[in-house]
């Protein structure tokens, strides 16, 4: 299967332009006849989001149409609706033909599906803030915690209470980060209420009760809870014996979907055990796309192809503002200004912009 018939370009098909799936169908764009399918018609740097609700104009650095790096890739801004042998389908009826497919549909997000209505989406976030004296912020993994953390460095004014279902913040990295977490929270005068819900629904002029019966009164509040995985319609494809009993592609050593060798897959809708984070996405997208590379160029032994090595141990940071962060490495945790030189101040934006070939500052 290296060329396609007549001597053509090979067909690449990526279904996501996530974080992974942009990086694969950039790599491959000049080797391959490369088409990205997604519903949006850009690519966000997730992790650099919640910045953008306190400074909407940083959104123009994070959020990128998929047409500023992706010059010789077609673009099909739809999802995905079925898989077969030789096709995806998407909504609108289109058949696209593939050679090699890459499967990196995340985690599912609803929302703006351009880049001009993601940005006035932040826009209309960040006067939501800055119009309530006081917010309540539902759901203490990374998401909560960094908004919090966001609104507490730039609004030191505003009240901001945090709900977590769970016993402790950031239940996926070590306890003596998530206290560490919990201390900066709390020293910005963040309260932060442990083991309890919030049914947002059935508030009423602002009074929010927690399943606990304690009352919150906020002016507005964000919901920050994790969203399930995007593969609940590959049920309906070819696919649907690679999935495990969680909704997650199982993958080989070199992140083809077992069962098929011209199928990959990458990122948070994976098997692999190890934590969902946007920069091991991106080393899949880099193994993904030399393995289809290497096919192309009609590499058959299994043996020569890359193969994947879990990141077992966990290294995590949390920014907490601008200039402070809380940081996991293999064998300690730190906070404050050093974890924060790392990643706060830019939060990895230009780095990342650099690696898809575009300028680092807009």
């Amino acid at each position: 299967m290296n060329m396609a018939e007549g001597g053509e370009k090979t067909n690449v098909v990526v279904i996501g332009g996530g974080i992974g799936g942009s990086l694969v169908a950039k790599t491959l764009q000049n080797e391959a006849n490369v088409s990205l399918i997604d519903e949006k018609e850009y690519f966000e740097i997730t992790w650099a989001s919640l910045r953008s609700m306190v400074e909407p104009s940083f959104a123009k650095r994070s959020v990128i149409s998929h047409s500023e790096y992706l010059p010789h890739a077609k673009i099909v801004a739809s999802a995905a609706v079925d898989i077969t042998d030789t096709d995806v389908l998407t909504t609108q009826g289109s058949r696209i033909r593939y050679d090699y497919l890459v499967v990196a549909t995340g985690h599912t997000q609803r929302g703006a599906s351009t880049k001009t209505e993601k940005i006035s989406q932040y826009q209309a976030e960040y006067e939501k803030i800055k119009a309530g004296d006081s917010i309540l912020i539902v759901g203490g993994g990374p998401t909560g915690v960094e908004l919090a953390a966001e609104i507490a460095a730039d609004f030191p004014a505003k009240k901001v209470t945090l709900v977590h279902r769970g016993s402790r913040l950031l239940e996926f990295i070590g306890e003596s980060a998530s206290k560490k977490a919990l201390n900066w929270l709390t020293s910005k005068k963040v309260e932060v209420i442990l083991g309890q819900s919030v049914d947002v629904n059935s508030a009423s002029d602002g009074v929010y009760k927690t399943s606990g019966g304690e009352t919150i009164v906020a002016d507005c509040h964000f919901i920050c809870i994790g969203t399930p995985f995007g593969s609940a319609w590959l049920r309906e494809t070819i696919l649907k014996d690679s999935l495990d009993s969680r909704g997650r592609l199982m993958v080989d050593s070199n992140l083809r979907i077992k069962g098929h060798n011209n199928i990959f897959a990458i990122g948070d809708i994976t098997d692999i055990p190890e934590l969902k984070q946007g920069y091991l996405a991106q080393e899949h997208a880099k193994i993904a796309a030399k393995n289809i590379t290497l096919s192309i160029k009609g590499v058959e032994d299994d043996h020569k192809l890359a193969v994947y090595k879990p990141a077992t141990k966990a290294l995590a940071i949390v920014s907490l503002g601008r200039k402070e962060a809380v940081a996991q490495f293999p064998c300690l945790s730190i906070a404050g200004r050093v974890p924060g030189m790392i990643k706060s101040g830019d939060l990895f934006v230009g780095k990342t912009r650099k690696g898809l070939g575009l300028q680092p500052d807009v």
